[in-house]
């Protein structure tokens, strides 16, 4: 036992004093280029695909879902050895927002990269968390499946239209400082068909629309930042929009950014300056205690979005993957009074500071 012991305090220690990793920096000179980039990025610190969107059942109730897979490179000696060693972390989260069941049905996995069962492979989007995947088929479209206790997910998200390039060709600024920053490309306005089913229910078929993002970075938040607001809304005339604010830890507006590409495909982004979020109301979370600014007015330059949720209870608990409590909920969007669409709002950092 003693044997034992004292060589798994080696193994140990030879994990923490290795040299770490250095991680390569988000720069505007580089141009995204697929289908390469619509696979994983090893060598960054973080890596996230995103999938959010609306469903309808045959019977015309409205359902949210939220599908995500992160890629973590953690601290520790990329050249040892071991197969046992977590050189990637692979995590996943889902959730279905069902108004009838009155809050978030939600399940999450955690694994490190190896022996076939987690990866997240580079080339083209071809992820998997044991039994959760999403896979980019030959044909463009997007695979998912997702096992959980709560919650089952077999859908297919087909394009209808290019990837929206965020920022400069890309690079997205996350705050002053240019080396907070990501690459980001969304593609909204999925076409959605499939079959969920929770608690206990079996599989219903549905259809509908959703968003992805797929973002990656080696330092995305300031160390004065609290956490982001986001927004992505495929909205009913076939136009797109994105927007969030990064907020300070003494709740003020750090950095934003807004995109719209409208659709005849024109594309108009908006400077800190031209963005702002207003909250309209707020919800306070029985099990936290956080108060999320769930309804809210998000004005890019002219144009005033009001944000309203399917239902207030969207709280999201990962902090047996990620660590993270954050809102993440199916909102409806009306633009300057008009009902125009609908998309996900995702509010992090208002029960602890955001880590990346």
């Amino acid at each position: 036992m003693r044997i034992l012991s004292a060589l798994l305090l080696l193994f140990a220690c030879a994990l923490c004093s290795a040299a770490g990793p250095v991680y390569p920096p988000v720069t505007p000179v580089h141009a995204l280029d697929f289908p390469s980039d619509f696979g994983a990025h090893p060598a960054f610190r973080t890596e996230w695909w995103y999938v959010t969107g609306w469903l309808k059942t045959k019977g015309g109730k409205p359902l949210g879902f939220q599908v995500t897979f992160f890629r973590s490179r953690p601290e520790i000696d990329q050249s040892n050895p071991s197969a046992f060693a977590p050189k990637q972390l692979i995590i996943g989260h889902a959730a279905l927002s069902d108004p009838g069941v009155g809050r978030l049905v939600h399940d999450q996995r955690s694994a490190r990269e190896g022996f076939g069962l987690a990866y997240a492979k580079t080339g083209d989007t071809d992820i998997r968390a044991g039994d959760w995947t999403m896979v980019r088929l030959a044909d463009g479209r997007y695979q998912v499946g997702v096992r959980g206790r709560e919650l089952t997910l077999d859908l297919v998200l087909a394009p209808t239209q290019p990837p929206l390039i965020q920022g400069e060709h890309g690079y997205s600024r996350k705050g002053p400082r240019p080396e907070y920053a990501s690459y980001y490309y969304s593609q909204p306005q999925l076409a959605v068909r499939g079959t969920v089913a929770h608690a206990g229910t079996h599989p219903i078929e549905v259809s509908g629309d959703a968003w992805l993002d797929h973002e990656w970075s080696s330092t995305v938040l300031m160390p004065q930042a609290a956490g982001w607001d986001w927004i992505g809304a495929n909205l009913d005339d076939g136009s797109a929009l994105m927007a969030f604010q990064i907020r300070s830890k003494q709740g003020g507006k750090l950095w934003a950014h807004a995109t719209v590409r409208d659709a005849s495909g024109k594309v108009t982004q908006y400077a800190p300056d031209d963005v702002s979020f207003a909250p309209q109301a707020q919800w306070k979370s029985p099990r936290t205690e956080a108060v999320y600014p769930v309804a809210t007015t998000i004005t890019t330059g002219a144009t005033r979005w009001r944000i309203q949720p399917l239902q207030q209870d969207q709280e999201l608990d990962s902090r047996r993957s990620t660590g993270a409590v954050y809102w993440e909920g199916a909102v409806r969007v009306a633009r300057d009074g008009v009902p125009a669409g609908h998309g996900y709002l995702e509010l992090t950092g208002y029960v602890d500071p955001m880590k990346l």
